[in-house]
């Protein structure tokens, strides 16, 4: 089950159901099926606080992945800074959207096992986030 949660900011994300089975399609593409997901959108300084309090980085950053997943079953936390998204969106010339899109599999992608510290990692990275990314409006039934 997805769930979702506003921590000091002001935003209404809107398409839950359409969202939560383009992220259910992309866990069964992966062959994980999805547990409790949290996504918690929130300001710059609030994730800041999270990034130094649990990871001891002192540094801006647009999500951090919890990770509680068991065996295939996909669990965690994904802490989403709204204002970082907004940010990313206009210095790479996309669409909010796309781009809050864009960090939400991202994350879902951790949990699944993909991780992007060096440069072979980010790149595979990206063309998954691209590939889950193409088929949104297909799996949402959202395509022109």
């Amino acid at each position: 089950m997805v769930r979702y949660f506003y921590e000091d900011v002001r935003f209404d994300f809107k398409g839950k159901a359409l969202n939560n089975k383009w992220l259910k399609f992309v866990a069964e593409s992966e062959v994980r099926s999805l547990g409790d997901i949290n996504i918690i959108f929130c300001s710059d300084n609030y994730l800041l606080d999270v990034n130094i309090r649990y990871l001891n980085h002192d540094y801006f950053t647009d999500i951090i992945t919890f990770d509680y997943c068991e065996g295939n079953v996909l669990s965690g936390d994904l802490f989403i800074s709204i204002d970082s998204v907004r940010d990313n969106a206009e210095h790479f010339d996309v669409e909010f959207r796309d781009e809050l899109n864009r960090v939400m599999v991202h994350g879902l992608l951790h949990l699944i096992g993909y991780d992007d510290h060096t440069s072979a990692e980010q790149k595979q990275m990206r063309a998954k986030e691209d590939y889950y990314l193409g088929l949104r409006p297909v799996v949402c039934g959202t395509a022109k």
